[in-house]
């Protein structure tokens, strides 16, 4: 029996024009179908003018697309609880600034962690995550371009087996992890560009602004700060240059 998954009009601008991989799950909606959603007028903006794909692709291993429809096709609710959180961003226009599917991603340690690969977060936390999605939209995005989104909530026992600080951002669903989708975006250069925004503009998002190693870096909107690799104000590349 297939389980198809049902697609608002809010839903065709999360999903790309290219053909899903051979991969996807038995019960995922079909290429067809996907295809059929995207907007046909050339002056709504649509995946057909995206530069880049929406994914690197060696960001979150195991929590890609095709397992995003896998874990949609497991359960019924996971379909409506997606649906209810797009709904809540496209009232707010923000549906758009990152693919909602990565929004729901829960960390990179989901495996050893024997956690889940997505999870909604509760509802009386996702106003938390829309001044964090501003922020994006309007300085981060103009700077680097499209940004996947490669960890988001995280429940507390997750957050605790990941390593996550004990007040970390992500358990009340403040905090992304993000990564530029350009490869030729360099960290050199995101640092520069996020430093610049942060300085600029953080202030009135209430962003904090933190980086890991290599190319990804952490937003939330739980407190103006910013902070290095260790987790140290100190350690911040941003520096005095952008104080």
């Amino acid at each position: 029996m297939l389980l198809f998954v049902p697609l608002s009009a809010h839903a065709r601008f999360d999903t790309p024009l290219r053909l899903m991989p051979a991969t996807v799950p038995t019960g995922a909606p079909s290429p067809a179908l996907e295809a059929r959603d995207l907007p046909s007028d050339p002056d709504v903006p649509s995946v057909r003018t995206r530069a880049f794909p929406e994914s690197r692709g060696d960001m979150a291993p195991g929590q890609s697309r095709a397992d995003y429809y896998a874990w949609l096709a497991r359960d019924p609710a996971h379909g409506r609880q997606v649906q209810e959180f797009r709904d809540h961003l496209a009232a707010q226009g923000l549906e758009e600034v990152v693919p909602v599917w990565q929004l729901i991603r829960t960390s990179s340690s989901w495996r050893a962690c024997n956690a889940e690969r997505f999870e909604v977060a509760p509802r009386e936390k996702w106003a938390h995550i829309t001044t964090t999605l501003r922020f994006v939209r309007d300085e981060v995005v103009p700077a680097l371009g499209p940004v996947e989104a490669v960890s988001g909530y995280r429940n507390e026992q997750l957050n605790r087996c990941s390593a996550g600080a004990p007040q970390s951002a992500h358990r009340n669903f403040f905090a992304l992890d993000l990564a530029p989708v350009n490869p030729a975006v360099t960290r050199t250069t995101m640092i520069r560009e996020i430093c610049a925004a942060h300085a600029r503009d953080g202030q009135s998002y209430n962003t904090g602004l933190g980086f890991y190693n290599g190319e990804r870096f952490h937003v939330d909107s739980n407190g103006f700060r910013k902070w290095g690799a260790d987790g140290r104000g100190a350690s911040s590349p941003c520096g005095a240059r952008y104080a």
